[in-house]
């Protein structure tokens, strides 16, 4: 069985890795990775295939810059002829960014069977472009893998076969695990000259947050007032990097806040297992923190995810400010009792489940 493995931004890689080692271990499997180039520079994507032994790319679709139009339909031309080369058995995509969905797109076109691994999370707000790649794709997937229950609930709802849903768990927790002692063994606070002064960890990204003015502003007030009490280490999307300066605004004169980069994988997993708090607009954060216990607050008005916030850590903080993130930040702190309970099937094991349903639903059922 031929798969192409999609992946084009950087959480889809620390999916795709343990499920391309778990179809390894299987000589009738041969998995290939397609590389859409849509995280397209080397902090974005190229540490991660290193730092998570991902094999190079059998295909590079190239695909950079552009409107999600522009890459859509890029992606799909360009998958199409690797499609045309390759006639596989399964295409296989992760996750909700464009790749997925045009990917998708290209898969049910030409009457491949689809599968979509992390399938059924809504966070009923369709004005993310995130939610609209999720509903499509499930839409056209033949076989869908789920991380919480939710998720099923949704797709339930919205009329999938239940034959074609699978509860399998969270395949970036597969990841995490893999890695998890060397995680814990860096300390890159120490290197930043924080040691053991607590710090806040915060990543922001999401459209709604940090492509207009006024979200940039109140990011930029919200790092002020937390600046005055606690240090702050902001890890900075190149898109937010590029808003903030087209706004004119500067992050660089607090003492307090430190402004790094993208880091590698195991270098944000490191900031995120030391940190006091994590503040994020991130789907993988709200779910990275909840396995490792670590106070996370998510700055938006719905999650995706909700099993982070009923069973994790995560504290979902719609139409923030400084003054609400600074208090919900005390509450944690006075309390700190939120009890933390890991997700079911969230145990490192979820790639290898999905490896076993789709040999019972697509080489085993052959050979009987």
């Amino acid at each position: 069985m031929k798969i192409l493995q999609v992946a084009g931004a950087r959480p889809n890689f620390v999916k795709i890795a343990p499920l391309h080692r778990a179809f390894m271990q299987y000589p009738d499997m041969h998995p290939q990775i397609v590389h859409t180039g849509q995280h397209y520079d080397f902090a974005m994507s190229g540490v991660f295939f290193e730092q998570l032994g991902i094999p190079h790319p059998d295909h590079f679709l190239g695909v950079g810059q552009g409107s999600p139009t522009v890459q859509t339909a890029e992606i799909m031309c360009a998958f199409e002829r690797v499609m045309r080369v390759e006639m596989p058995d399964l295409v296989l995509v992760v996750g909700d960014v464009t790749s997925t969905l045009a990917c998708a797109l290209v898969a049910a076109q030409m009457r491949i069977p689809l599968v979509h691994v992390e399938a059924g999370l809504r966070s009923r707000d369709r004005t993310m472009p995130e939610e609209m790649n999720r509903i499509l794709t499930d839409a056209l997937s033949d076989q869908l893998f789920v991380t919480e229950q939710a998720g099923m609930d949704n797709l339930l709802r919205e009329n999938i076969d239940p034959g074609r849903i699978h509860l399998v768990g969270n395949v970036m927790i597969d990841s995490l695990v893999r890695f998890r002692d060397r995680i814990e063994d860096m300390s890159l606070s120490r290197q930043l000259g924080i040691g053991s002064e607590p710090y806040l960890l915060i990543t922001m990204h999401r459209p709604g947050n940090v492509d207009h003015e006024d979200g940039l502003r109140k990011i930029a007030e919200m790092l002020e007032m937390l600046a005055m009490r606690w240090m702050i280490v902001f890890v900075v999307h190149p898109r937010t990097a590029r808003n903030m300066a087209d706004f004119g605004l500067d992050l660089q004169k607090w003492t307090n806040v430190k402004i790094l980069p993208p880091q590698g994988y195991i270098e944000f997993l490191s900031l995120m297992r030391h940190s006091t708090v994590v503040i994020t607009d991130s789907g993988g954060v709200q779910e990275e923190t909840t396995f490792l216990g670590i106070h996370c607050i998510t700055l938006r008005n719905n999650t995706e995810r909700p099993v982070t916030v009923g069973y994790g850590t995560n504290y979902l903080l719609p139409d923030f400010n400084a003054q609400k993130v600074w208090d919900t930040i005390g509450k944690i702190l006075a309390r700190d009792s939120k009890k933390q309970t890991i997700p079911p099937l969230w145990d490192g094991n979820t790639a290898q489940r999905i490896v076993n349903i789709l040999r019972e639903k697509y080489i085993d059922s052959q050979d009987r």
